[in-house]
């Protein structure tokens, strides 16, 4: 291989690898994804400790916040909720629309005075 083949495979690898790092701050999938924190941590461990046998739709808080659960949405709304991402409001929304009973009510007023401490 010539030194000028050499030359242009390096160059075009690096404007690459460059074109890839720029997309990464500008990936909306990236900017959702969850921060962890000491505080988001907390939080999640008073709503499991206080709220833990609530339920939003058929599920118990407790098994909504379990690592073996596959359910990840409620951890990533309530991670959004800690963060100022999403208010009560909105918050309850989607929660209501996800996991659609009547009985929410409870599990939200829980979970909103635990983020209010």
């Amino acid at each position: 291989m010539s030194q000028n083949t050499k030359r242009a495979l390096l160059l075009g690898a690096l404007v690459g690898a460059m074109g890839l790092s720029a997309c990464g701050g500008a990936n909306p999938a990236i900017a959702d994804r969850l921060v962890e924190s000491r505080g988001a941590e907390a939080f999640l461990d008073r709503i499991a400790k206080n709220c833990g046998k609530l339920s939003v739709g058929n599920q118990q808080l407790d098994y909504l916040l379990d690592e073996s659960s596959d359910d990840t949405y409620f951890v990533d709304e309530t991670s959004k909720l800690y963060f100022g991402r999403v208010d009560k409001a909105a918050y309850s929304a989607d929660l209501n629309s996800f996991y659609p009973t009547d009985t929410n009510g409870p599990a939200l007023d829980c979970i909103f005075a635990q983020l209010d401490n």
